[in-house]
C-alpha cells in the first residue's frame, strides 16, 4: 500500500493556514508501514481536484483526502470523488441524527445545506466524527483505497486514531513497521559529512539514511522497515554504530533534541551551575537557555557587556588586556569567562566576543569570534571562529558553538 495525501482548500494555497494534517498523517502512516510518497494541495475547484485524483491514481494505491466535507458550496470533495469513481452518495442516518441533535442542543435552526455533511459514499466504511459533524469514510474498489477525512485537525486527528487507523490496518496483508531515528551532528558541514559516509549512502536499501541540513547543523534520518518493531530497531542500531565509527565525534543528540537542550540536560543531571558573559551575542545565549523550564536552579545570571567600558567596569577585564590584545581576542574571552564564573560563584562560565557585522572592528574581519569557557578547578579554554553570513546568522551560530564546546568539554 503506497499512500498519497491530497489536501483540499484554497486557504492552504493562500498561506492562511498551515497543512499540519499532512505531517500528522505521514508520521502515523509510516509507523503502520504505509509509505507516503506524495503530498498534494489543491484549491476548492472540482476540475483541478479531479486532475489531482487522476494523477494520484496513477502512482498511489491509497489516496487520503483532507478537507472539503463541510456544508457549503466550496466543500466539493465528496461530490467530486463520487462522480469520478462512479459511486452514489447516500444519506447516513446516524450522522444526520447527530447533526440534528447538535442544532437542537444549541437552540439553533439547522439550514438545509447541513444535510450535505451527512452524505457518504455508498458501501463505504464510515468513520465517526466525535468532535464535529461530517463523518469520514474509507472506500475500496478494485484498484484503490479512498479515505476522506475532515479538514480541522481537532476532528481529523481523533477520527484517524480511533477509526481510520484500524480501518487501514484491517486492509493490510502484512503489517510492516517503519521506524525512524534522527542523528544530530554539529561541527561538521553537510558536504564533509556526506563525503565521510558516501559509501554507506550509496549502499543503502533497508535501512535507509538521508542527510538533512538546517540552521547550521546536519541531521541523518535512519529509517528501517520490518515486520517486527524490535528487528527494525536492530537494523537502525547497526547502521548507527557504523556511522558513529566514522563521524561519532560530531554527534551530540537524537530526534527532537537540540544543542541547548543537551546543555540543559547535562547541567541538571550533574547538578552544575552556569553564568554567561555576552558581548557579540547580546543576550541571545541567555534568552535561549531560559526558555527551558526549571533552568533557574542551574543558571545564576549573566551580563551583557557590549562596550569595552562595560567589560572593564562590570566584568573587571583588565585595561591592559583591552589595550594590548583588544576586546576581540583570546585573552579577553578568557578573562570574561573566568570573571563571570567567579563573580556569580558558578561551576561554569562562558563568554562571547567578536564581530557580527556589518563592519569590521578593531581591525578584525566580520565573523571573527572568540568563545571563552571556564570550569571551576580548570584552566580556561578559548575557541576562535571565523564565521560567514548575515549578522543574525553569525550570532545564531556563535550561540550553537557555545553549546557545542560546553558539551565537548563538560566531562573532560
Amino acid at each position: 500500500m503506497r499512500a498519497e495525501i491530497i489536501a483540499i482548500g484554497s486557504e492552504l494555497l493562500l498561506g492562511q493556514i498551515v497543512n499540519t494534517n499532512a505531517k500528522f498523517l505521514s508520521q502515523h502512516l509510516a509507523e503502520m508501514g504505509i509509505p507516503v510518497y506524495y503530498h498534494t494541495v489543491v484549491g476548492d475547484n472540482a476540475d483541478r481536484l479531479k486532475q489531482a485524483i487522476e494523477i494520484a491514481e496513477s502512482r498511489s494505491s491509497l489516496i487520503i483526502f483532507t478537507g472539503g466535507l463541510g456544508p457549503t458550496k466550496d466543500d466539493l470533495t465528496k461530490d467530486t470523488i463520487a462522480k469520478h469513481i462512479g459511486v452514489e452518495l447516500e444519506l447516513h442516518e446516524q450522522a444526520m441524527n447527530m447533526i440534528e441533535k447538535y442544532f437542537q442542543k444549541a437552540n439553533r435552526t439547522m439550514t438545509e445545506n447541513n444535510r450535505k455533511q451527512a452524505m457518504v459514499l455508498k458501501n463505504a466504511t464510515i468513520l465517526s466524527n466525535d468532535y464535529g459533524m461530517a463523518p469520514g469514510m474509507l472506500y475500496k474498489n478494485e484498484t484503490h483505497y479512498y479515505m476522506l477525512l475532515p479538514g480541522p485537525p481537532k476532528e481529523l486527528e481523533p477520527m484517524f486514531m480511533q477509526y481510520g487507523r484500524d480501518a487501514l490496518l484491517n486492509e493490510l496483508d502484512e503489517q510492516q513497521v517503519i521506524k525512524s531515528k534522527v542523528l544530530r551532528f554539529f561541527g561538521i558541514g553537510e558536504a564533509q559529512l556526506e563525503t565521510e559516509i558516501e559509501d554507506i549512502i550509496d549502499e543503502q536499501s533497508n535501512p535507509t539514511v538521508a542527510p538533512l541540513a538546517s540552521n547550521g547543523e546536519v541531521k541523518l534520518r535512519l529509517t528501517a522497515k520490518h515486520m517486527s518493531e524490535q528487528e527494525a530497531d536492530k537494523l537502525i542500531q547497526a547502521l548507527e554504530e557504523k556511522i558513529k565509527k566514522r563521524i561519532g565525534q560530531y554527534l551530540y543528540g537524537y530526534n527532537d533534541s537540540s544543542l541547548m537542550g543537551e546543555v540543559v540536560r547535562l547541567l541538571k543531571s550533574h547538578n552544575k551551575t552556569i553564568s554567561i558573559a555576552e558581548s557579540l551575542t547580546g543576550g541571545s545565549f541567555s534568552a535561549e537557555l531560559t526558555s527551558f523550564p526549571g533552568i533557574s536552579e542551574n543558571f545564576f545570571g549573566g551580563i551583557v557587556c557590549y562596550s569595552n567600558e562595560a567589560k572593564k567596569d562590570l566584568l573587571h577585564v583588565q585595561q591592559n588586556t583591552l589595550d594590548s590584545s583588544g576586546a576581540i581576542s583570546s585573552e579577553c574571552a578568557a578573562e570574561m569567562a573566568v570573571n563571570i564564573r567567579e563573580k556569580l560563584k558558578t561551576d561554569i562560565g562562558i563568554s562571547f566576543t567578536g564581530v557580527a557585522g556589518p563592519d569590521p572592528s578593531e581591525g578584525k574581519d566580520v565573523g571573527t569570534v572568540w568563545i571563552g569557557l571556564s570550569f571551576k578547578g580548570r584552566e580556561p579554554y578559548t575557541f576562535p571562529l571565523q564565521l560567514a553570513g548575515t549578522r543574525q546568522s553569525i550570532r545564531m551560530r556563535t550561540t550553537k558553538y557555545g553549546c557545542y564546546y560546553i558539551l565537548k568539554h563538560f566531562l573532560a
